[in-house]
């Protein structure tokens, strides 16, 4: 449960922004008397259904870098820290980093990085053209 909070806690907050605005445009005078159940449940299912698959997808592609990780390849991992030049951080145990939890972790490095935020860094092989 704590990683499910984790993944999504920016878009619980934006749902329950949605659902305030849809409760107070739904209890208008204005508005039928059955506006407001509608549109709590309308809300609220599309927001679950959406989360739902987010965190599916999100949960999915870390056990997929990890496990590359763990076969000894190289994963990419977005550098929030410096925006200068390298935006990306080459992630591999050939360069002395290990897996913690969720978390990738060097001791010659300033941070720890998230495995939601990494991603498979498998180089494009060049095609070869068949004579």
């Amino acid at each position: 449960m704590q990683r499910f909070f984790e993944l999504e806690i920016a878009y619980l907050v934006i749902m329950l922004f949605f659902l305030a605005v849809t409760a107070f445009v739904t209890t208008r005078e204005f508005m039928p008397k059955v506006a407001f159940k509608r549109g709590v449940l309308g809300i609220s299912a599309i927001f679950m259904i959406m989360i739902s698959i987010h965190y599916i997808l999100t949960t999915q592609r870390m056990e997929g870098v990890v496990a590359i990780f763990n076969q000894g390849k190289t994963v990419i991992c977005e550098n929030k820290m410096h925006r200068t030049i390298s935006q990306s951080v080459l992630i591999s145990k050939e360069l002395g980093w290990r897996l913690e939890g969720d978390y990738f972790k060097n001791n010659n490095f300033k941070r720890d990085f998230f495995t939601a935020r990494c991603v498979d860094y498998s180089p494009i092989a060049p095609k070869t053209v068949e004579k």
